[in-house]
């Protein structure tokens, strides 16, 4: 039976830490982008990729946690905030999947590797391929850029609940308190 008050223990930990790793990840991406190719450049790829591959598998945990703890009951509000709650949460657990996954098939294509931590080499999903490098470079971009507009949405979604609405939708969520 789901809490009434707040989420779980587990699921506010892999919300605050993907959360994290997503505001790390996404201006290291932007950054290193830009940047000549150079020693420096591709430590940061590293580290970009290292941060991607740790969201997929805590995305992974983060749909265990869900499924065997339930989050608490929605707090009272009008329908369509609840539509619209539920369509931006099912994104981004989308995109949680898809952006991580599309950067390590990007880095497949091109023909870079994927080696988590630097010391366990990931698989290559799908063969060297610069065309298809270039398309899945495109959608992880773009991805990225929905990524960033539906984390805005849930930040002010969050903030309105609590600033204007004074309700405990932002509370349920802290790591701290009551």
């Amino acid at each position: 039976m789901p809490s009434t008050d707040r989420y779980s223990a587990p699921a506010i930990g892999a919300h605050w830490i993907i959360a994290l790793l997503i505001l790390v990840a996404w201006p290291l991406g932007v950054y290193m982008h830009e940047l000549p190719l150079s020693p420096y450049k591709l430590k940061l790829y590293s580290y970009h990729k290292w941060i991607g591959i740790t969201v997929l598998l805590l995305f992974v945990v983060r749909i265990a946690v869900r499924t065997l703890m339930p989050p608490p009951a929605p707090l009272p509000a009008p329908a369509w905030q609840h539509k619209i709650a539920t369509a931006t949460h099912h994104l981004l657990y989308l995109l949680m999947f898809l952006v991580p996954l599309t950067g390590w098939l990007m880095s497949s294509a091109k023909g870079f590797q994927t080696v988590y931590f630097g010391v366990l080499p990931l698989p290559d999903l799908v063969g060297k391929d610069k065309e298809l490098g270039d398309l899945l470079k495109e959608v992880h971009e773009s991805l990225n850029w929905l990524l960033f507009v539906l984390v805005g949405l849930h930040v002010a979604g969050a903030l309105k609940h609590h600033i204007i609405d004074r309700d405990a939708t932002l509370r349920r969520m802290l790591p701290f308190g009551k």
